[in-house]
């Protein structure tokens, strides 16, 4: 499959950036997610995709009895990836993929995971329609990332930092996936939103056939 001319481009991006991404995402992680990959990771259950796994900074997060598979575009962060799951001792299938055009069937994953990915994904409806179709019936998304906040002040400065990190990475801050989960008939169950409204986090499930109008 080829491969879209920006979205190479990208992924030369984030190759270039794998080695210091863990040292970036400790300091976010520690002043603004705080516990929130820890709360996405320990309600998967069953067979779980995590789409865009990265470095697998998640890898330590999920409980016991879980079968992880993880797909990432960059190979340099998929190789880190791997590379913590064996120090780790843990049993996952890490494989190069695209959250756009997920190469697995329809119903195949009873949980899938994403974790401040969407925000730089090219097409993030698109992923969030795949995230969908590859759901089991009664399976749940959850997620988490930055969205626009709530003080409009600080949606401001967000949108002053996009004219940088959209061209440069095509990372943006002021997307909203709970309308994109909402819009491909996803049930939201829970929904957390802090941090002046700049971190959003929720769980979704499938609604089994005949059940969406119920």
């Amino acid at each position: 499959m080829s491969v879209p001319r920006n979205d190479e481009r990208l992924r030369r991006y984030w190759d270039k950036h794998a080695a210091s991404y863990d040292r970036q995402m400790r300091f976010f992680d520690r002043t603004l997610f705080g516990e929130s990959r820890a709360w996405v990771c320990s309600q998967a259950t069953g067979e779980v995709l995590e789409v865009a796994i990265g470095t697998g900074l998640n890898l330590p997060l999920y409980p016991p009895g879980v079968h992880l598979t993880g797909i990432e575009w960059s190979p340099q962060m998929l190789a880190l990836a791997r590379r913590r799951a064996d120090e780790l001792g843990l049993v996952a299938d890490l494989r190069e993929g695209d959250a756009q055009a997920l190469p697995f069937p329809d119903a195949s994953f009873d949980s899938v995971v994403c974790t401040l990915a969407l925000c730089a994904i090219p097409d993030e409806q698109r992923a969030i329609a795949e995230m969908s179709r590859v759901l089991r019936p009664g399976g749940r998304l959850l997620l988490l990332d930055h969205v626009p906040s709530s003080a409009w002040p600080l949606r401001a400065i967000q949108w002053l930092i996009e004219l940088l990190t959209v061209p440069l990475g095509g990372e943006h801050l002021l997307r909203r996936p709970l309308q994109g989960v909402q819009g491909v008939g996803l049930e939201v169950e829970q929904h957390d939103r802090f941090k002046l409204g700049v971190v959003e986090r929720l769980a979704a499930r499938k609604p089994a056939p005949g059940t969406a109008d119920a």
